[in-house]
């Protein structure tokens, strides 16, 4: 068994090195060639699907015959420009690992290490996936055949909302489903000093988002967690410039189909309506959505039984509410049972710091934790299949 001080080292060393050369969904070159030298140092043997592709390695168990267990990680981070002001911090101009998938790979990487001494009882397929952050990149590995023979599959999430040393884990929905949208407003360009010859698509973007908001609040049962947010608004050339078109970009979140479909209706009854009202045309897009994360009962039993091992029973949490955060851990959950979880990350005395912000850290204590997890929910997983 590797000794704790050692892989602590490594983990360490794992994510500072990936933290420090991040790459957005679909271009994570040198992100992948790093995992695949270390599961060459480790001895593992991976397929690698190229640039835009992801990295599916396979660790030998002590028996070749039954079901295997697979674990994921992302490779991607986000178009932040980083603001930590660590000596690690990013050197790709406005790109960051913001939302702690350095911290997934290296644990991930660490419970392979952990894994070869001694052998588990059955197989354990790695999964380093391009594109979690919008990109869906989840369903690349699901084509490509990731789950081949996989019976289940774990993953999990670093969060600042805990302290570190506390693993969140309940079966059912523990994300939300997202839909994305695009809305475009047409209307007629001209004089800013002469409005009554224009239609201003600008002043009907804006009575639009201030209606959308009232979906939520009016439309979907307050007891159903649901979320409509306008991300973004690009409308209008100069300053005495009537425009003539905008584009509004944004995310709904919710946790029941119905309430989901309620809120896409009433998007649509609103788009029609204030095109008519202010004498525009609105069209309206959504795109493919993503699926809750739910995850199966047997499965989070294991994961519980796994995280009480690591970190004791009296920090293994339950999920007071599902996250409205999205996920595409979730394609893999409508292809094979397993469980998603969330490890705390928040220092002593740290400051909540979110996802998704160029200040995100993490404490690295956190790596250890979520190794060691990783290592036991599958020895569990197997011994037991």
């Amino acid at each position: 068994m590797m000794e704790s001080k050692h892989i602590m080292r490594q983990l360490v060393r794992w994510r500072r090195s990936l933290h420090q050369y991040p790459e957005i969904g679909y271009e994570e070159r040198k992100t992948a060639r790093f995992v695949i030298t270390e599961l060459q140092r480790l001895g593992i043997p991976y397929e690698y699907g190229g640039v835009g592709g992801g990295i599916v390695a396979r660790l030998r168990g002590a028996r070749t015959e039954g079901p295997r267990v697979a674990l994921r990680a992302e490779l991607d981070a986000l178009p932040i420009a980083e603001q930590t002001g660590l000596p690690f911090a990013s050197r790709h101009s406005g790109k960051m690992h913001a939302c702690g998938h350095d911290g997934h790979m290296a644990m991930v990487l660490g419970a392979a290490a952990l894994l070869q001494d001694p052998l588990p009882q059955g197989d354990v397929v790695l999964i380093f996936q391009p594109a979690e952050e919008g990109g869906l990149g989840a369903q690349v590995m699901i084509d490509a055949g990731a789950l081949a023979g996989v019976a289940m599959i774990f993953g999990g999430h670093l969060t600042n909302l805990y302290p570190t040393g506390q693993i969140m884990a309940a079966p059912g929905p523990v994300c939300a489903q997202a839909d994305s949208f695009r809305i475009r407003v047409f209307g007629r360009g001209g004089h800013g000093a002469r409005p009554h010859e224009a239609t201003d698509a600008l002043v009907a973007s804006a009575a639009l988002v201030g209606g959308l908001q009232t979906l939520v609040s009016r439309e979907a049962n307050p007891l159903d967690p649901s979320v409509v947010t306008i991300g973004t608004l690009q409308a209008g050339t100069a300053r005495n410039v009537i425009a003539h078109e905008a584009l509004l970009e944004g995310t709904i979140r919710t946790t029941q189909s119905e309430t989901r479909l309620r809120l896409i209706a009433g998007m649509e009854r609103m788009c029609r309506a204030l095109g008519e009202a202010y004498h525009t045309r609105i069209e309206l897009d959504l795109s493919e959505p993503y699926p809750p994360v739910i995850n199966t009962p047997r499965e989070t039993e294991l994961a519980r039984r796994a995280a009480a091992r690591v970190v004791g029973t009296e920090q293994v949490l339950t999920y007071e509410l599902p996250s409205m955060g999205a996920e595409d851990f979730s394609l893999y959950l409508n292809e094979v049972p397993g469980c998603f979880v969330r490890f705390g990350a928040r220092a002593p005395n740290a400051a909540n710091v979110p996802l998704h912000s160029p200040q995100f850290d993490f404490d690295e204590t956190a790596l250890l934790i979520g190794a060691r997890y990783f290592e036991t929910v599958v020895r569990l997983a197997l011994a037991e299949n």
